[in-house]
């Protein structure tokens, strides 16, 4: 198995925060070191594709993937199913 192209990225990480997940959890999760799953997250984040739900009381911020990213992720796993035929 090779590397995961950019769009399988931006699915697991969509996909792990269908439900609600801290950051770190999510990292460990897509399977990405720091550097990486900043960029991708920093970026999803900032297109609305996931938002912040709730903080809990040991400030440890809970993210879920929105509305528009649950569209992405529909849109971009029919893309993946036609393209590996």
């Amino acid at each position: 198995m090779g590397r995961r192209s950019r769009v399988e990225v931006i699915i697991d990480i969509l996909s792990e925060a269908t439900k609600e997940v801290n950051k770190t959890r999510m990292m460990y999760k897509c399977n990405l070191n720091y550097s990486c799953f900043s960029k991708y997250f920093n970026e999803l984040l900032k297109k609305g594709l996931i938002a912040e739900v709730h903080s809990i009381h040991n400030g440890v911020k809970k993210y879920k993937t929105t509305e528009k990213g649950k569209e992405l992720l529909e849109v971009l796993r029919k893309a993946k199913e036609f393209i590996s035929i």
